[in-house]
């Protein structure tokens, strides 16, 4: 099946067997649709990204790549170098969720080689574009919190998400350990992770836009990996007048920072208490049209706090994200307002954390419940 690129007032549906309802009996999508064009049109303003954008861009970049150049060039204390490795997690989970996030959404600019190239600043960040845009793109921002579809609501047997996945034992701990595996995310991109899916994507000949040919992707794949090797291990090793395995520290606490914060955003998103995580009946077919199904099945957290709506790249107005995914995150604060009240107005759920912390702790107590034994097993 191949996907291509939607408007924002569509979703990539292909031959599956997963069907949302046509039906919307309410007409919530369209005319929350035609209120959103209406505020673009009356502001006279772009969906995509702005100047903001662009100076939020330099400044993650420069979080990111600064403290490398840093210690390349400069004789620095050792406990200086490991705060500079700090500093460049956070700056790469900021690149992450604001300049490739937006680019490989189609947001960040009116034009598209601008767009692939701030998407494909997901090579710096250990990943790989095919494999994020089928992933992200495709997989969950169609069949977000489906059990099965849905591959970031999948972490193997180590974490129980949903009550659809098998208990294990262990589970009964994971409110307590989760947090320790989160920061690994990146890591897994850096060594394990885009071989897996490559090998898994093509196989299922899945893609978002023009399916790459086989031996692209796995050049792709192979040598943006050594590139990265050589530009964050090797040459440091060369260049930096101290021993290898503290490099492969800095390295590590690098990507953890990252992977940390991006699972964290996600999680608070998806994974909470008032988040649901329907399946199919037995034909595939969901209850909901695919809009409402977001808004069953997304969160919003924290977006009266500037900092954060100004780190996490909007990812905390999650549910204005889902719903117009091609809008650029600099609009979701104006536009969110639209979209609380025409889902009130249509009785239709609009589900929102006031702090950080409240949405943290309700994903850390949907973790401690979905560890207690079932008493029927999946």
């Amino acid at each position: 099946m191949t996907y291509k690129i939607w408007s924002s007032t569509s979703i990539p549906m292909a031959s599956t067997n997963i069907r949302f309802s046509r039906t919307d009996s309410t007409k919530f999508f369209k005319t929350l649709n035609k209120r959103v064009n209406q505020y673009f049109k009356e502001n006279n303003i772009k969906r995509t990204g702005n100047w903001r954008l662009h100076l939020k861009t330099i400044v993650m970049f420069s979080l990111f790549l600064t403290p490398y150049f840093l210690m390349l060039t400069l004789d620095i204390n050792q406990w200086l170098m490991l705060l500079l490795t700090i500093v460049m997690g956070i700056g790469m989970a900021g690149v992450g969720m604001n300049v490739m996030h937006d680019g490989n959404h189609g947001s960040y600019s009116s034009k598209k080689w601008i767009n692939k190239l701030m998407g494909s600043s997901m090579y710096i960040l250990a990943g790989n574009v095919y494999n994020w845009q089928v992933q992200h793109n495709v997989l969950h921002h169609t069949y977000t919190n489906i059990h099965g579809h849905d591959e970031d609501m999948d972490a193997g047997r180590v974490i129980r998400f949903t009550k659809h996945a098998k208990w294990r034992r262990f589970h009964k701990f994971q409110h307590y350990y989760s947090i320790f595996l989160y920061g690994l995310l990146t890591f897994n991109w850096a060594l394990t992770t885009d071989f897996k899916q490559t090998k898994n994507y093509l196989a299922r000949k899945l893609s978002y836009g023009k399916l790459p040919s086989p031996l692209k992707q796995w050049s792709t794949v192979v040598v943006t990996k050594i590139i990265y090797i050589l530009i964050w291990i090797v040459i440091p090793m060369i260049i930096m007048s101290i021993a290898w395995w503290k490099i492969l520290i800095g390295f590590f606490v690098m990507h953890y920072i990252a992977g940390l914060i991006l699972s964290i955003v996600f999680q608070l998103a998806h994974i909470v208490e008032d988040t649901e995580m329907p399946l199919p009946d037995n034909e595939g077919n969901m209850k909901n049209s695919w809009a409402i199904h977001q808004l069953f099945t997304t969160v919003n957290f924290s977006t009266k706090n500037r900092l954060v709506n100004w780190f996490t790249g909007g990812l905390n107005h999650q549910v204005e994200h889902h719903i117009f995914p091609h809008i650029s995150h600099i609009h979701y604060t104006k536009i969110s307002k639209i979209v609380k009240e025409t889902a009130l107005e249509f009785n239709l759920p609009y589900h929102e954390y006031k702090t950080t912390r409240k949405a943290i702790i309700a994903h850390f107590k949907h973790l401690k419940e979905m560890g207690i034994k079932p008493a029927i097993q999946s």
